[in-house]
């Protein structure tokens, strides 16, 4: 049996709900018992332990297919010998944490992130942090060789856990320290913080984090776990989602606005005039918090933000080190720096994923909007985060479309067309080739030519060549768009009609 199919970058994903059983990709008990086994034996090499020797810890999210795949992980490493921390509902950060915190030498996150209530999937953690793409590899080509079909559990080996609580009471006691008030139990008494949890596991933070430091937390919405999302997508990047919480905000007169996905690795958030801060603008909060009182340091951040947060990041005393896009990419660019020597405190994607070398290089949205809060609990005037974006450029308009590659070696051809798309606009008078391209080719118009760029490039795992375009003035990007067509219009193995219908 193939199990390759299951493999999405750093994870594993797959549908989960039994209504979809019949799937080629189902995460079936037979085939979450043949992965377990095979993450028990890598991971007893990795620690160098014998497999009765272990003790990993399991969570979830809320989707509906959640308790079923933690007991077929959990019977399954318990056949094994291996000791079980029952974690139950869980954030994925929080997940990585136990390793340290539980002393376990593994951890295994029960999630698809923000994907649709019928998508599940499996994370796994060491205490150095979680297991690369190659890992995964490994572990399904692993799993395809185990021939048992059925486990006895050993139920003394399982014991459930509260972890989250003790996760709780650590950004409790850094709100405290942050706000220098380790001695009062009300820090955040007279703000009103709300959460929108979307039905994922993001509803502790209101009720174990905010309230019991005296926060006002009336107005926060959909904070019971709902594996069925009723609401909204869990997601940041979703636009009814963050429309839902800018309202919310407005209408419960909040102070500042917190939006997680399911497992609360990755958060927006919104001001106290239901402005939300997502993409650039939380990436620029990020690396001002990230870069207060150090003389200057290295912001990694994806491929596509803009010229102005470059811009941002420079005047704070930053350097922008624009790198790839995929979480995984920017944290290990992070990681690889650092041991080179350069002080970079962040690693940050636009899609909210943010690392801080202070906190295990984790991306933990919980993390980061506990940083947020400490600032907005530490200012007196109430205007902090506008004062804070305030010298931050905003694109004028902005568009992403996406091409299909319709042919097998799409990667190849992806790598074609930009380099063909290199020679296109070298020494054209207007355009201007950057001279940070580490993914894709991004290319720069002058003020004649739509005043703003381009990037195009190769998606990180599917046939599909994403094209970002953004501009400083009204009417810019339909500018740039027009001219990118007269290159982009000779590919015949790609699907350029959406940029057809665009321009039309």
């Amino acid at each position: 049996m193939s199990l390759k199919g299951f493999k999405s970058g750093t994870d594993i994903r797959g549908y989960g709900a039994e209504q979809y059983s019949e799937e080629k990709l189902f995460l079936s008990d037979e085939v979450v018992s043949k992965i377990t086994v095979a993450f028990a034996e890598w991971l007893s090499e990795k620690r160098g332990k014998a497999i009765s020797e272990l003790c990993v810890s399991v969570g979830r999210d809320s989707r509906v297919s959640g308790p079923r795949i933690v007991k077929a992980v959990a019977n399954t490493l318990s056949s094994l010998g291996v000791s079980v921390k029952n974690c139950g509902l869980a954030s994925t950060p929080a997940m990585f944490m136990s390793t340290l915190d539980l002393e376990c030498d593994g951890a295994v996150q029960i999630t698809a992130s923000h994907h649709p209530w019928e998508r599940n999937g499996l994370k796994f953690f060491t205490p150095d942090g979680g297991l690369e793409g190659s890992d995964i590899s490994s572990l399904l080509e692993r799993a395809e060789t185990v021939d048992r079909d059925s486990f006895n559990p050993d139920c003394s080996k399982i014991a459930d856990v509260d972890y989250m609580s003790d996760y709780a009471a650590h950004l409790r006691d850094m709100i405290k320290k942050g706000v220098n008030a380790q001695n009062y139990d009300k820090p955040l008494e007279g703000f009103k913080i709300i959460v929108d949890a979307g039905n994922g596991v993001g509803g502790f933070y209101a009720e174990n984090v905010l309230k019991p430091l005296g926060a006002d937390t009336e107005g926060s919405q959909f904070l019971e776990p709902d594996g069925m999302f009723p609401n909204h997508i869990p997601n940041p990047e979703n636009p009814d989602a963050m429309k839902s919480i800018c309202s919310a905000v407005v209408e419960s007169e909040a102070d500042f606005g917190i939006i997680f996905d399911t497992d609360v690795d990755r958060a927006g958030c919104v001001d106290r005039d239901g402005e939300e801060i997502n993409r650039n603008r939380l990436v620029a909060l990020a690396s001002y918090i990230a870069l207060e009182g150090h003389d200057g340091g290295v912001i990694v951040t994806d491929s596509v933000t803009s010229d102005g947060l470059k811009t941002y990041i420079e005047s704070i005393g930053g350097e922008h080190y624009r790198f790839k896009r995929g979480y995984k990419n920017v944290i290990n660019k992070q990681i690889e720096l650092n041991n080179e020597g350069k002080f970079c405190p962040l690693a940050i994607e636009t899609s909210g994923h943010a690392a801080f070398k202070e906190n295990y290089y984790l991306d933990d949205g919980a993390y980061l909007m506990t940083k947020i809060v400490i600032l907005i609990a530490r200012d007196k005037t109430g205007n902090a985060l506008q004062d804070i974006l305030a010298p931050l450029a905003q694109p004028a308009e902005e568009k992403e479309l996406r091409f299909a590659i319709k042919c097998d070696d799409f990667k190849q051809y992806g790598e074609n067309v930009i380099a063909e798309l290199e020679k296109y606009y070298e020494g054209r008078e207007g355009w201007m080739i950057a001279d940070d391209n580490r993914e894709g080719m991004r290319i720069s118009a002058d003020n004649e030519n739509g005043n703003g760029w381009l990037l195009l490039r190769l998606s990180v795992h599917d046939p599909i060549m994403p094209l970002n375009i953004e501009s400083n003035e009204e009417g810019g990007v339909m500018k740039i768009a027009k001219d990118f067509y007269g290159f982009i219009r000779k590919f015949d193995l790609l699907d350029i009609s959406p940029i057809e219908n665009f321009i039309k």
